[in-house]
């Protein structure tokens, strides 16, 4: 009878574990699109409901702007942000108050802050996931300038729940301990040369297996090669460094993706996308595996490519400077541009800056409008093409939990779409309408948007 009994509290246990460790999953969104690299979260219970006033747990002023995501681990979020602006910085495009505008000229740098880079220090800010308190700030560097839509605290943060490492627009490379205390520091210009992209240094880090992955993709400034760094994570040495050679022209040797990692018959490999050409590389070594071409068919000199790819079922779904989208099969050596090419979209749906987002069964685009095109990700058969969302620019990448699709905006607005082969729009939710091209991030049943002058936390109402 004694053994009997016990089997029920044996598995209630086992069952505290799994739920435990399924919770802890869910929680933790410890890199730029989430811990599959993907944009789609687990979690369930998501507000689909907000504004200033509703469903906001809490909200944290940052000092500047920044295309970095908030990335999450337990109750720590990690983020990255210039300083404030000094009150006589120039700005790149500041003009005189448009007629009619009753907005300061201060006002209106917080609300159109491309027109300022924010202040000179580059911070990384550790906030309390439960209210938002500020833990502590460590600073970066001490340069900070614009490139257009970005400055140089663009790349997101990585953690695995014990460290952080950030990667800045300035090339430095650092790693810190959950309290803030420095691990150690370096330099990749003053390693290898000085980026040479025509809008600067944007592409996060991958962090694998003890290896922080790094590329630098560049060509428009500098006839230095791009090339793929690893690096020990615990101590920033040098693992393997490789050359990536490119036949691109003028811009298009420049690119803004990040490095994906996924495994194919039981290998580790890298996907580099970007300078006509997307790439797998050997994770252990670096060296390149498979290269396919078709990013830049017609070999024009300004096809800079930002949207990464997403792996899903064996198939890599590749963006370029909006056409083409190439859909490849994974497990490919030598030139796989024919071999392993499936399928290609050319519609008025591709997308130049969002990344794509694929379940697996769906394929979503989210074209710079806020158009939105869903594709058969078997096949590329188009299910519906450029429906339209809320009137304004999309820099940010979508977002799938719980059946819904989040598309955010530049202007803080959120219009959440059902996922599937119809267009159906559920909600459009506004929050302060300053510039926004962060993508979001997902924490248990929390949503965390990050807009150009604050973090929120947006939760529903219990």
């Amino acid at each position: 009878m004694k053994r009997t009994n016990r089997i029920p509290e044996v598995l209630i246990c086992l069952l505290i574990l799994i739920g435990g460790a399924t919770t802890q999953a869910q929680d933790n969104w410890p890199r730029w699109r989430g811990p599959n690299q993907d944009g789609i979260s687990s979690s369930r219970g998501l507000a689909t409901e907000w504004s200033l006033t509703t469903n906001i747990l809490w909200k944290t002023e940052l000092p500047s702007w920044s295309a970095a995501t908030p990335v999450i681990w337990g109750d720590r979020i990690f983020i990255t942000s210039p300083s404030a602006s000094e009150p006589d910085q120039p700005s790149e495009t500041a003009g005189a108050p448009e007629p009619g505008d009753s907005q300061t000229q201060g006002q209106k740098r917080r609300a159109r802050p491309q027109m300022d880079p924010g202040g000179n220090i580059l911070y990384l800010f550790c906030i309390a996931k439960t209210d938002g308190r500020i833990l502590w700030k460590q600073v970066l560097d001490t340069k900070n300038e614009i490139h257009r839509k970005q400055n140089d605290a663009t790349p997101s943060p990585v953690t695995d729940g014990r460290h952080v490492w950030v990667v800045t627009g300035t090339g430095v490379v650092a790693a810190f301990d959950m309290e803030g205390r420095q691990i150690w520091k370096k330099n990749l210009q003053d390693e290898y040369g000085p980026f040479g992209l025509n809008w600067g240094y944007a592409s996060s880090p991958l962090l694998h297996r003890g290896r922080l992955i790094i590329e630098v993709l560049h060509g428009y400034k500098t006839d230095d090669p791009s090339y793929i760094v690893s690096l020990d994570a615990a101590t920033g040495t040098v693992d393997w460094r490789q050359e990536r050679p490119t036949d691109a022209d003028a811009e298009s040797p420049d690119a803004y993706t990040t490095p994906v990692i996924h495994t194919v018959n039981g290998r580790e490999e890298l996907i580099i996308s970007g300078a006509d050409y997307v790439t797998g590389h050997d994770f252990e070594t670096g060296k390149e595996i498979w290269r396919a071409g078709g990013l830049n068919p017609l070999k024009r000199r300004n096809y800079r490519v930002v949207g990464t790819p997403v792996v899903r079922s064996g198939i890599i779904y590749t963006p370029s400077r909006k056409k083409p989208l190439l859909a490849l099969k994974t497990g490919g050596q030598g030139d796989i541009s024919k071999s392993h090419l499936l399928w290609t979209y050319e519609g008025s749906g591709a997308a130049d800056v969002p990344s794509p987002l694929c379940d697996g069964k769906y394929l979503y685009l989210v074209e710079d409008r806020g158009l939105v095109t869903c594709l058969d990700a078997g096949t590329g058969e188009i299910l519906y093409e450029t429906q339209k969302t809320t009137e304004g620019i999309v820099s940010t990448s979508p977002l799938l939990a719980d059946g819904r699709i989040y598309i955010l905006n530049e202007r803080a607005v959120t219009t959440i779409i059902a996922a599937g082969p119809e267009f159906k729009i559920l909600g459009t939710n506004e929050l302060d309408g300053a510039y926004t091209l962060a993508s979001p991030a997902v924490s248990g049943d929390s949503l965390f948007i990050r807009t150009a002058g604050h973090v929120y936390c947006i939760t529903r109402k219990r």
